[in-house]
């Protein structure tokens, strides 16, 4: 039973796996969307500003009249102020016109719009003053205002009573509605969704949905209200995943259209809140209460609102939990930073010592070699200086090399503590800090640091390494140095050879490349040797050795 388990978990992780990068893939844009909303917005108003001039500039009613509906249109679902402003003076000039159809045309736009701002009352009193039997083109529209003014009614019903009664309207005008449009209206096909919805025959709702939703173009409002019923017919199911991926496609739809009426991103910006992602839930609840506030959509106003406040504070607190981890790491990463200064200064002191008295020893030499060679005593003390310089670079060389391993750990143990951070917040525990954690900036300015520092040590120690390595070679331009750098790879590879480290494994781990990588250095460089292969790296041992 458990093998058959793994297996089918080893079968479908490719599969998860793809979903989840490409609901992120959908996250991503979403955010880019949120942030550019300013550039929808301009397309809108110039539109918006193209209508306007064209209708200053028409002579006639009709034309006032056609040019005053786009304008509503384009309104309607922008800013719901100046909507209910255009069909108000739609109303007068269809008046003026006495068009009995293009009256009760502007009066649903009227209701319609009254709707959108919570004028419930003042919406239904223009309903029941329209005489739709005179305007039979205007059935569907005039059913359809209905079912959304009492669906919203039935939404925000003080009681349950009048949920049940504004919940029967609902559903009778739904009815109506779908009886009035043609066989292969769009419309009708989200009205019939909205009522398999509403009947909780979710499966048959996204049969019908899924089908149609290709078929859709994305300059299309209709998008985003579909890709809405498929969130709820997943939500339904309880299927969380898809239900937020399609309030996400939804969401994106709506601000590319610049609507600023909708309840998509409000929807999914509860549901980061819920999966901890509270960066995104409060971006996207903010988004969404500017909208709603541009708009004067009230009722949207008031359902964020009673959001907000909980997002909000959960923000404010994960703010203050980051800010306070990142005192924290900074605070440890300058006591370290300090520490190791302390130790790059003793070792410095320790190199200038060495240095005297190897230059003490070099002057002792030359006294000694113009003494009486037939003095043993004195020939005996030389020889114990040169045994006792011997020993001193040899320890120098130990030392040094004892150092960078211990540089090299450090830095290893940072890379550590940043991934077992990344561990802590990719379970959840600190979203916030997933961006900054998974940086390796730091990781990368202190082995900058160390490798310039190895550097300058080096060529203190070996000031003629790179001249006497390059005359090694049968090209002696063969190394070339980038503008800036003291040493190069290949030459930080043969440094560390000549301090004594001849370990591929232990110079892979001190430069932060792979072994067969520094073999393959190791391979190239030799393979230009003036000599023998296999005599080269003795000859690099030998470098440095006639400077007293």
């Amino acid at each position: 039973m458990n093998r058959l388990l793994n297996f089918v978990v080893v079968l479908l992780f490719p599969v998860l796996l793809m979903a989840q990068n490409d609901f992120d893939t959908l996250l991503n844009e979403l955010d880019t969307t949120v942030d550019n909303y300013q550039i929808y917005s301009n397309r809108k108003e110039d539109k918006i500003k193209q209508l306007k001039v064209l209708l200053k500039q028409s002579s006639s009613d009709l034309q006032k009249y056609e040019i005053g509906q786009n304008l509503f249109d384009e309104y309607k679902l922008y800013q719901s102020d100046s909507a209910l402003g255009y069909a108000r003076k739609n109303l007068q000039i269809a008046t003026v016109l006495k068009d009995i159809t293009k009256i009760n045309s502007a009066k649903l736009n009227l209701a319609s719009i009254m709707g959108t701002l919570g004028m419930y009352k003042e919406a239904t009193d223009v309903l029941h003053k329209i005489d739709i039997k005179s305007s039979a083109d205007l059935y569907s529209y005039f059913y359809r205002v209905n079912t959304t003014i009492y669906g919203s009614m039935s939404d925000y019903a003080a009681s349950l009573q009048e949920q049940k009664k504004y919940d029967l309207l609902t559903r009778q005008y739904r009815d109506s509605t779908m009886q009035s449009y043609p066989s292969q209206s769009n419309l009708k096909f989200i009205d019939q969704a909205s009522k398999l919805l509403g009947d909780k025959k979710h499966e048959e709702s996204l049969d019908l949905l899924l089908d149609y939703f290709p078929n859709i173009s994305n300059d299309n409002p209709e998008q985003a209200v579909v890709a809405y019923l498929i969130s709820q017919s997943y939500h339904g199911k309880k299927d969380h995943e898809q239900e937020k991926k399609w309030l996400t496609i939804s969401a994106i739809s709506d601000l590319q259209l610049a609507k600023k009426e909708y309840i998509s991103l409000r929807s999914l910006a509860f549901m980061m809140y819920e999966d901890g992602d509270i960066d995104r839930a409060y971006k996207y609840m903010k988004r969404s209460l500017e909208d709603a506030l541009f708009c004067n959509a009230r009722l949207r106003t008031y359902e964020i609102s009673k959001m907000m406040p909980i997002i909000n504070e959960a923000y404010q607190q994960q703010n203050e939990t980051n800010r306070f981890q990142i005192v924290l790491f900074l605070v440890s990463a300058s006591l370290l930073s300090l520490v190791l200064l302390v130790i790059l200064f003793m070792l410095f002191k320790q190199m200038k010592k060495l240095n005297r008295a190897k230059q003490d020893i070099y002057l002792a030499n030359i006294q000694l070699s113009e003494l009486n060679k037939e003095l043993s005593f004195f020939n005996e003390k030389l020889n114990e200086a040169n045994f006792t310089l011997t020993e001193a670079n040899l320890l120098k060389e130990i030392y040094i090399g004892r150092y960078m391993d211990q540089c090299s750990d450090y830095i290893g143990k940072l890379e550590g503590y940043r991934r077992k951070l990344n561990v802590m917040v990719t379970t959840g525990k600190m979203n916030d800090l997933v961006t900054a954690v998974k940086s390796k900036q730091f990781i990368e300015n202190e082995l900058k640091e160390f490798y310039t520092n190895f550097d300058q040590t080096f060529l203190q120690l070996f000031p003629t390494f790179i001249e006497e390595f390059a005359a090694l070679l049968v090209d002696e331009d063969a190394i070339q140095l980038k503008e800036g750098e003291l040493l190069n790879t290949e030459l930080r590879i043969f440094a560390l050879i000549r301090l004594g480290i001849k370990d591929s494994a232990k110079i892979s781990v001190f430069l932060r490349y792979s072994v067969s990588t520094i073999y393959n250095y190791r391979s190239q460089i030799k393979n230009k040797a003036v000599g023998p292969r296999d005599a080269f790296e003795s000859n690099v041992m030998a470098i440095g050795k006639d400077i007293k």
